[in-house]
């Protein structure tokens, strides 16, 4: 029974603490903004980096448990990135009449999270020799 609820837990604790990170990341960039939402970006990039690492670590190597990807891919980075909060952001901005800011902010989040992505990949190929 036990084991059977073990995948959820692993996915609903990450989950927590992935919303905590992203939050307190928000609260810590609030100030700093130009126009753009930092924490959301910085979050959504940092996120797909660590998808990156995790991804490259269980398809190459059995150095991580099934638990553990869970805990880390589904639930933290699930609860730190958020295209939920990127298109509202980007939408915000698109109401505003801010389509500069918006269309640099869409670019920049997707350009810079393939990047951080295999940034991720090429990191743990590197360290690991995989």
């Amino acid at each position: 029974m036990f084991q059977g609820f073990w995948p959820y837990l692993c996915v609903g604790i990450g989950g927590l603490l992935g919303s905590l990170c992203r939050y307190g990341l928000a609260l810590l960039t609030q100030g700093y903004s130009f126009a753009l939402p930092l924490g959301t970006l910085g979050a959504n990039i940092a996120g797909c980096f660590v998808i990156g690492v995790v991804a490259q670590i269980t398809a190459g190597t059995e150095l991580m448990s099934p638990a553990t990807r869970l805990f880390l891919a589904t639930g933290f980075c699930g609860g730190f990135t958020t295209l939920s909060s990127l298109i509202y952001e980007l939408a915000q901005m698109m109401k505003l009449g801010e389509w500069w800011y918006g269309l640099l902010y869409l670019n920049v989040t997707f350009i810079g999270a393939m990047a951080a992505y295999v940034l991720g990949t090429l990191a743990v190929k590197t360290v690991l020799k995989v």
